[in-house]
């Protein structure tokens, strides 16, 4: 797993549809923040508890988004999962979150459609 990602940088913040504090990191694919609630990124899957990777995509998560200022990009074509949380692009200083954990190998793609992403993009 790499640190050093090559990423884009995003600095069009009028595709933001809404923006926050990070203010808890629940594991590595899913944050709360101040402003909006729990948020799920979207098209990605991260380890769950108790199986490899789990810790290290959590820790790159704080890192990234804990006590930061995060911008969503909220999903047009599904605004949440079955369990009520907002699924969305996750920046932070313009960096597309779900494409470090990916870039990273921190996580896998989960393309769960209806969704305006294509995470399968965010490999390339």
């Amino acid at each position: 797993m790499s640190t050093n990602l090559n990423l884009e940088i995003s600095n069009n913040s009028s595709h933001y549809d809404a923006n926050g504090l990070c203010y808890h990191v629940v594991d590595g694919d899913t944050i709360d923040i101040d402003t909006v609630g729990r948020i799920r990124l979207v098209g990605i899957n991260t380890p769950e508890k108790n199986q490899p990777g789990y810790q290290q995509a959590k820790n790159f998560v704080k890192k990234a988004c804990l006590g930061k200022e995060v911008y969503l990009d909220i999903d047009n074509a599904k605004h949440y999962d079955k369990y009520g949380r907002v699924l969305a692009v996750v920046y932070v200083n313009g960096v597309n979150i779900n494409k470090a954990l990916l870039k990273g190998g921190y996580a896998d793609i989960m393309y769960i459609r209806p969704s305006e992403f294509n995470p399968y993009s965010w490999t390339t």
